[in-house]
């Protein structure tokens, strides 16, 4: 089974923030001890006589406010999430990064929540049908931080398997959506990893974090599938997002034309 671990970062309420992130890693469950075994090294390597109760939390290494991370630099603390995200990094080869992010501006009737999970069930489906037609026939599964969205996402989630989004109705997903204590999951810790990095790089244009992953996104034909970038201020954006679908899109319209 395909999981996909997701984590938000940004407030959706929050005006002084213009950005909503829900974002996270697909992993086959087969490699998931991986994933722990380095994240637990990591711990152990910060707090030797007990590792597990550190909890990789983004936001609060980088602010430096609560224990052991304020008793760091700036710059230790920063290499510790660089450091969690290189886990990710040099994971393996069918790792896939997906993430949404929502200019909450562009979209004021909309709930950014619901917008970026609609966005990224209908991609993480995607990616599932394209393996199955390669022969991988295994299932996917969402696996959230516990948060005040549960109830919502279950909710939507069963929506979309039935009635279905947008795109299309979700055939992909084997049940509706997991939520679990992030202190357990070192592999929602690193979605949240994942989440805050694009979070800094929409929101603060710091791109220190993003870039050490940005290979992993579900790519095909020069596409960032995995990644997407939801407002309507910037038709010229040149993030990963827009920019790969404005080359496809001018390549094929090339193309189009040498046909006539």
């Amino acid at each position: 089974m395909h999981l996909l671990y997701l984590d938000d970062a940004g407030s959706a309420a929050n005006r002084n923030e213009e950005y909503f992130i829900l974002a996270g890693v697909s992993v086959f469950e087969s490699q998931i001890n991986w994933f722990t075994q380095e994240l637990d090294r990591l711990a152990q390597s910060i707090e030797p006589a007990n590792p597990s109760q550190i909890e990789f939390h983004a936001s609060e290494i980088f602010s430096r406010r609560v224990t052991p991370w304020n008793s760091m630099s700036r710059e230790d603390a920063q290499g510790v999430i660089k450091a969690v995200l290189q886990v990710l990094a040099k994971s393996y080869d069918n790792t896939r990064v997906f993430a949404c992010a929502v200019h909450k501006a562009s979209y004021p009737s909309r709930d950014p929540v619901e917008l970026a999970f609609e966005d990224l069930c209908s991609r993480f489906n995607r990616y599932l049908s394209r393996l199955r037609a390669s022969g991988d026939r295994q299932q996917g599964l969402l696996i959230l931080d516990k948060s005040t969205y549960e109830t919502t996402l279950q909710r939507l989630a069963r929506d979309f398997q039935t009635i279905g989004t947008q795109w299309g109705v979700i055939r992909n997903l084997a049940d509706t959506p997991f939520f679990v204590d992030s202190h357990a999951s070192r592999l929602v810790q690193l979605a949240d990893h994942v989440a805050y990095s694009i979070f800094r790089r929409y929101n603060a244009r710091d791109t220190q974090y993003f870039d050490i992953f940005a290979s992993k996104f579900d790519s095909v034909d020069g596409v960032v599938h995995g990644l997407a970038h939801k407002q309507t201020i910037d038709q010229n954006c040149m993030c990963p997002a827009c920019l790969s679908r404005r080359v496809s899109q001018a390549l094929r319209n090339v193309g189009g034309e040498g046909n006539i």
